[in-house]
């Protein structure tokens, strides 16, 4: 059990303090419209939607499910991170350009421009619910869990109904441009937390390489792993990763929605650089100290406590405050974004497209009233979760199923003139139908596949579903010119020159730590 000191609550209260005054700021800004509130205005720049990015994606559930993973199969847990950047460095290149071109607010309104309103509400909800029970809850969870061991007497349901409600106060307050700009606060206290921490528990290897690469089993410090791997196999990493990854960080509304609120193109590029080049630090400065846990603290019967164990084991007198400050920026971070996305989600995708004459003032207020319901129902659901198996499973194992159907639709939808709305539907419902059906298979042990290969397996089945469907259904399916024009390759705005360089720089760094660590 940790002791915190005055030196500790201090780093707290400043933390917090700073928190309310960004919220406070970005609520001063007159919204005038629910462009305003959702997307900022679409005035964000490079610096802020980069480090907004990484923290949102970042969050406690990160910092405890990271650390767990790694304590548990080793540091193949970090391939998540590192290929969210080439999921990103990809989105710059060839998703961006029609993002920004449609100007649109949600993703799923892209669905309906491409396809048609059937479409647009089947990704809005799946989308609410895996913003809700996945990103929201999730991150309540592992933050109130951390918070129940640093502090005693704090309950559980408690806590997570008071984090909820005090980050989903400043996100209905401030919208989306608060939201982004604590997020930059938060990321630097969350990257100067996680690094100070992971310094000091390597020099109980005294910052030896070799020593740590001696204390564990052969293979824990190797990124590529055997088929029989239960960490993340050879062949998840290369199919079911980049799928969910993608989904994640293109299609995902709370991740999107920081891109869509992009000045333009060359900010919305620039700053999924600066989001890549931060994806390959979680590597050391969560993973690698999850497998020096394995020798300094064994026989752990919860691995998700390695992080909050750590810094009870490690850390020195007034550093707990900053770390737990960065855990409780990490968790707003999340929460944050994920209860404004649902906001804009429920407001633009149902509420605004079944009554069109709603005037700009009472969107806005039907926004932030959205929002603190959403709130309330994840902070309902989030002590749930502590019967779930491990929290970083919960997380992976739950975007495997539920979103690759929907980037096979999607990326089919972008790339072929003939696929109309009836396929793609059809397509999507035979994919859903599959995943429930390999869910329950391997819930009840028939089908020994690892999620992350199921992932790429439900890709491929959704996308040949998708495929008899076109046949079957035949020209009358047909997109019409004005459906195509979404996504025509012509007159696309394209990133500049610095962004292309930048992809290929980390592209570099990617692969030298690939080889480094194979």
């Amino acid at each position: 059990m940790i002791q915190l000191n005055a030196l500790d609550y201090a780093a707290i209260g400043a933390y917090l303090l700073a928190v309310i005054l960004i919220g406070s700021w970005a609520a001063r800004h007159r919204k005038t419209s629910s462009d305003d509130l959702f997307l900022a205005g679409r005035t964000l720049g490079p610096a802020a939607i980069g480090f907004s990015l990484f923290a949102s994606n970042i969050s406690s559930d990160t910092l405890l499910g990271l650390p767990g993973a790694a304590y548990r199969t080793g540091i193949s847990a970090a391939n998540y991170e590192w290929m969210a950047g080439v999921v990103l460095l990809f989105t710059a290149v060839f998703v961006l350009p029609v993002l920004i071109r449609a100007r649109i607010t949600t993703m799923p309104e892209l669905m309906e421009r491409r396809f048609d309103p059937r479409l647009r509400k089947y990704l809005s909800v799946v989308t609410l619910f895996l913003s809700i029970v996945l990103d929201t809850a999730a991150t309540l969870y592992a933050g109130a869990l951390v918070l129940t061991t640093f502090i005693p007497g704090l309950g559980l349901w408690e806590t997570c109904l008071g984090l909820a409600l005090f980050t989903g106060a400043y996100s209905a307050a401030g919208g989306l441009r608060a939201v982004v700009y604590t997020d930059v606060l938060q990321a630097l206290v969350l990257l100067s937390g996680a690094a100070i921490l992971a310094w000091i528990v390597f020099g109980e290897f005294d910052h030896s390489w070799a020593a740590l690469e001696a204390s564990v089993e052969p293979g824990t410090l190797s990124l590529i792993r055997p088929l029989d791997d239960p960490g993340v196999p050879w062949l998840g990493l290369v199919t079911g990763l980049p799928i969910v990854g993608f989904y994640y960080w293109t299609m995902n509304q709370y991740v999107a929605q920081r891109l869509l609120g992009a000045r333009d193109i060359a900010a919305a590029g620039r700053a999924s650089v600066v989001a890549a080049a931060l994806k390959l630090l979680p590597l050391f400065l969560m993973t690698l100290p999850g497998v020096m846990a394995i020798s300094l603290l064994p026989g752990l019967e919860e691995p998700d406590q390695v992080f909050p164990t750590m810094v009870a084991t490690y850390a020195p007198a007034g550093l707990a405050g900053l770390i737990l400050a960065g855990l409780l920026a990490a968790l707003m971070s999340t929460c944050s974004s994920t209860l404004n996305s649902a906001a804009t989600l429920i407001t633009k995708d149902f509420i605004e497209a079944r009554h069109p004459d709603l005037g700009q003032a009472r969107l806005i207020r039907i926004g932030r009233i959205t929002t603190l319901v959403v709130t309330l129902i994840a902070a309902l659901w989030a002590p749930m979760i502590q019967h779930f198996e491990g929290l970083w499973a919960y997380l992976q194992q739950v975007f495997a199923y539920v979103a690759s159907p929907l980037v096979a639709v999607f990326l089919m939808g972008l790339w072929s003139k003939r696929l109309g709305a009836g396929a793609a539907l059809r397509g999507l419902v035979s994919g859903h139908a599959l995943s429930a059906v390999l869910f329950v298979l391997e819930m009840l042990g028939f089908v020994p596949i690892h999620f992350t290969v199921i992932g790429g397996v439900l890709f491929v089945l959704t996308g040949t579903a998708t495929w008899v469907w076109m046949q079957v259904l035949g020209e009358r399916d047909r997109p019409g010119a004005a459906r195509l024009a979404v996504v025509a390759k012509t007159d696309l705005p394209r990133p500049p020159k610095d962004v292309y360089i930048g992809v290929g720089i980390i592209l570099a760094l990617t692969a030298a730590l690939l080889v480094a660590l194979r």
